[in-house]
């Protein structure tokens, strides 16, 4: 069985991947842009959304799951934690990805030697802490912090909870695998054998994911280009519709 996935419009394969407690929902009003050209594939990860049902296990069983559902030579654009997922598709089956596109991600959420464009690891493990105490309240506290610094923050706000109620939240055990995977993947090493097309799509307030992280992001994989979003925070794609879509319309041809 392979995971929820809807289509969307006629075209070039283009495939959605949220990010962490949120499911394809998020994706209505750019997918709604981007399928007047594009075939949008808007896919639910594990334990989020109609796949709520599925485990969230590593992030190699997680990728395959995904390889299993979407076309072949697609564009895979992935936010967040999704963004992880999208590159290392690209890196572990390479025929899926045609383009690539990174969007408010990063190779690495969590500061480490060498690595000081991440959030503190206290800072991660005071989530998960709140989270197995009142979950609901958390992905509230959640929603908040990914519209923070945004120029058009109630916007965003109610468009990200609506992505998080329309289907019933994500499972209990997705959300602490789903902690668990933004505390320990690091792909810094992966970013220099991404050599497809890519573009890494950054808002320059976001303050989950630091804008340096993706200027590195950029700078390290052979073929990328960066588009910085002056007045964007960590959902580009609500706040700057029109200007993501642009970017993946002509990543895409």
């Amino acid at each position: 069985m392979t995971l929820h996935m809807e289509i969307r419009g006629r075209g070039r394969p283009l495939v959605l991947l949220h990010g962490w407690g949120f499911d394809s929902g998020i994706w209505t009003d750019l997918a709604e842009r981007l399928a007047r050209s594009r075939r949008v594939h808007l896919v639910d990860l594990p334990g989020h959304g109609y796949s709520r049902h599925r485990a969230l296990g590593s992030l190699n069983a997680l990728v395959d799951e995904v390889a299993r559902t979407i076309p072949d030579d697609a564009l895979v654009a992935g936010w967040s934690m999704g963004g992880l997922v999208a590159q290392r598709l690209a890196r572990r089956h390479p025929g899926k990805v045609r383009a690539l596109a990174v969007m408010a991600g990063t190779p690495c959420f969590v500061a480490r030697k060498g690595w000081p464009h991440g959030m503190a690891p206290s800072t991660l493990e005071g989530f998960a802490d709140d989270l197995r105490r009142d979950a609901p309240a958390t992905l509230s506290t959640f929603v908040r912090l990914n519209a923070l610094g945004d120029g058009k923050t109630r916007e965003a706000i109610r468009a990200l909870a609506r992505g998080l109620n329309e289907r019933g939240g994500p499972s209990a055990s997705a959300l602490g695998a789903g902690i668990d995977l933004l505390r320990t993947t690091d792909l810094r090493r992966d970013a220099a054998h991404l050599a497809v097309r890519a573009l890494v799509i950054h808002g320059v307030r976001d303050r989950i994911v630091p804008i340096e992280a993706g200027r590195w992001l950029a700078r390290s994989m052979p073929n990328a280009e960066l588009v910085e979003l002056p007045t964007a925070a960590h959902l580009p794609f609500v706040s700057d519709r029109d200007a993501v879509a642009h970017a993946l319309e002509g990543l895409d041809g």
